[in-house]
């Protein structure tokens, strides 16, 4: 073949693979639109109350005008009306002042960004991601913020996923990608090439845990991650996406309880710091895949997709000691924090 003809391959290969881009990004922004578009019959609360009080922050899956946006409702009224703003998020994390939205800007070519804001809309700060959104964390008091971004890959259960977790100050220092610090295992320090990190829960300003994964082994453990040393030390296997209790005992997480890679089945568990032990919460049946979030020290919080509607999410309790049944605790939503004033 001629170096002309070659060339002219090259250049219509280029043209198909935009022209699919340019269908994919087509028919996502058609599918926003249509879920924007269509009826909801939630009940609202005026947009100016949604940060007062002691409330749930989350994202607003149902369907009609504020599809994708932030909402709340008041924390002990999670059936409640909401309010709902006008700020559009895949994820949301908030606490007492100012929250962070991770958010795909949908286009030809896609665009992905954090912004943190402060309780009435303004933007503080803003930074890109490496790509799609997957997990966002604030501290409780408000000054950390981690961002978990899928580099390539489209989910946990892909084979050759690539993650980047990011963690900020909400003053503008950057504590740097996780990859980049010393990760220890068994009391020795190893650099596995296909490590990833995922799922960060805050301690408190220097100290915080994290899921950290081999891809080639399979392996995941829990890391305690230390910002001033810039170190990941690991204290315990099978544990993903973490989240810490408000009594800072406990660590809620999800475990793989069957299949592997697109077929994989997490049931969320909770692991006891000071002994090790580990109790699976199966009366949970449903595929938990999410981080999960604390509602009080006795009650966990995750999402889950409604069966045959696409884009629509609910928000479910279960207690951690594992002595009842999930509930439904906020229809239509989805990445729920929990914040107090």
């Amino acid at each position: 073949m001629s170096d002309r003809a070659k060339w002219f391959v090259v250049a219509l290969a280029s043209v198909v693979l935009l022209g699919v881009a340019a269908g994919v990004g087509v028919a996502g922004w058609y599918q926003y639109q249509a879920r924007g578009s269509a009826s909801s019959a939630i009940e609202t609360a005026p947009p100016e109350d949604w940060a007062t009080g002691d409330r749930v922050v989350f994202r607003n899956t149902a369907m009609g005008e504020g599809y994708g946006q932030v909402a709340s409702v008041p924390l002990d009224d999670p059936g409640g009306p909401r309010a709902v703003i006008a700020q559009a998020c895949d994820r949301v994390a908030a606490a007492d002042g100012r929250f962070v939205c991770l958010r795909s800007e949908r286009g030809i070519v896609p665009r992905y960004t954090a912004t943190l804001l402060d309780d009435d809309g303004h933007e503080v700060e803003s930074w890109p991601l490496a790509g799609i959104p997957s997990r966002a964390r604030i501290s409780p008091d408000g000054t950390l913020i981690a961002t978990t971004a899928f580099v390539t890959g489209h989910s946990y259960a892909t084979a050759g996923f690539s993650t980047e977790t990011i963690v900020h100050t909400t003053d503008g220092r950057d504590f740097g990608n996780l990859e980049d610090y010393t990760l220890i295992v068994d009391g020795e320090v190893v650099a596995p090439v296909d490590r990833n990190y995922w799922g960060v829960t805050f301690v408190d300003d220097t100290t915080f845990y994290a899921t950290a994964g081999l891809t080639t082994t399979g392996t995941t453990y829990l890391v305690r991650g230390d910002l001033k040393a810039r170190t990941l030390t690991a204290i315990a296997e099978d544990v993903e996406c973490p989240s810490l209790s408000p009594d800072g005992s406990r660590v809620a997480f999800k475990r793989v309880t069957s299949g592997s890679g697109p077929t994989v089945h997490w049931t969320p568990a909770i692991l006891d710091l000071a002994d090790g032990s580990v109790r699976i919460l199966d009366a949970e049946t449903r595929n938990v895949d999410d981080q999960i979030a604390w509602l009080d020290d006795d009650t966990i919080l995750y999402g889950l997709p409604r069966d045959a509607v696409a884009g629509d999410t609910d928000v479910w309790s279960l207690a951690a000691d594992g002595s009842g049944p999930p509930d439904l605790f906020i229809a239509h939503a989805w990445s729920p924090s929990v914040v107090r004033g």
